[in-house]
């Protein structure tokens, strides 16, 4: 065996951190995660992506890549979301495996010697499911375990309850994502889960939130629950079936009480009856509209084909992976 064979050629992982406005806890996150990175037997790349951030956060990244060349930066031109952000991520990522993170230090860094385990094993994808978030409200807490009934119910594709935005995936799932998953309108960690190839999930406790807030509003929230329903589901657009056949069921119904009153006591008063049948009739009528509408956005978006995010400036990224 020649000396050029007995070399091992060290592994390499990305750590993608979507980063909107957290100028106080990035410090304290670069810190946790470089001093687990260190300790690891991979080589490592930390990439972080400015999602349009308005304080601090682009000044206090450009010193950490300017300090450290394994730092690498993705600045977008104005705040994208931050879907786009791990989706630029991953773009521009060069590590054969690839671990995307929040900077708020609720995916505790403490998860990554576990993942990279998992990845020499063999895992192509690692779901990291949350057992408790201490810093969620009861509300939210409710509301995430609705949304994965109601998406599993409608859904053909079965999501795993509670995995997060915290996540790894192997090379060669990163190029299949990069190459055929760029829809606009998006759910990233549900297409993560539901690729195939050969998968684990790792548990994990939600770390309390350094610093900062939720960047995500209940009506944040509601909207993207409401486009991953329609992005993996086309029941809703069958409720105008169901609605037909109930409503004409209803109004069958409605005929014979009419007949049977009209033999018996003569010809029946049925303005009350025929206000309630209009209204619910309208209603239901409405609501199929809207779902249309809604369905009609998400093809209106994929029609105009506008880029899924705008990058302005990137530090330590090689010329040759602009995109």
């Amino acid at each position: 065996m020649t000396s050029r064979e007995m070399v091992t050629v060290m592994k390499t992982v990305t750590v993608v951190v979507s980063v909107y406005n957290e100028e106080q806890a990035l410090p304290q996150f670069f810190e946790a995660v470089k001093n687990v990175l260190d300790q690891a037997a991979w080589d490592y790349e930390l990439l972080f992506v400015n999602d349009g951030s308005t304080d601090k956060s682009l000044e206090i990244l450009e010193r950490m890549a300017a300090a450290d060349s394994r730092v690498k930066l993705v600045s977008f031109s104005r705040n994208f979301g931050h879907e786009a952000a791990m989706i630029a991520g991953l773009d521009y990522s060069d590590g054969d495996l690839v671990i995307c993170m929040d900077a708020d230090l609720q995916h505790p860094p403490e998860c990554i010697p576990k993942i990279l385990a998992a990845a020499e094993e063999g895992f192509d994808v690692i779901n990291m499911v949350r057992t408790r978030n201490r810093s969620a409200g009861l509300f939210k807490e409710a509301a995430s375990a609705a949304f994965y009934r109601v998406i599993n119910a409608l859904s053909d594709v079965k999501f795993e309850a509670n995995a997060s935005d915290f996540f790894a995936v192997s090379r060669r799932v990163v190029e299949v994502l990069k190459g055929s998953y760029r829809e606009k309108v998006r759910f990233l960690r549900g297409y993560v889960q539901n690729l195939g190839f050969r998968k684990t999930k790792l548990e994990y406790e939600a770390g309390v939130r350094v610093a900062g807030e939720s960047k995500y509003s209940i009506k944040k929230l509601f909207s993207f629950a409401v486009n991953t329903i329609l992005c993996f589901s086309n029941l809703p657009l069958r409720l105008g079936i169901y609605a037909g056949v109930i409503t004409g069921g209803l109004g069958f119904l409605v005929m014979i009480y009419t007949i049977l009153t009209w033999v018996r006591v003569g010809t029946p008063d049925g303005y009350a009856t025929i206000v309630v049948l209009i209204c619910f009739m309208f209603a239901v009528l409405f609501l199929i509209v809207g779902i249309i509408g809604e369905y009609i956005a998400i093809l209106f978006s994929e029609m105009k084909d506008r880029p899924i995010y705008i990058v302005e400036k990137t530090e330590n990224i090689s010329q040759n992976r602009a995109m």
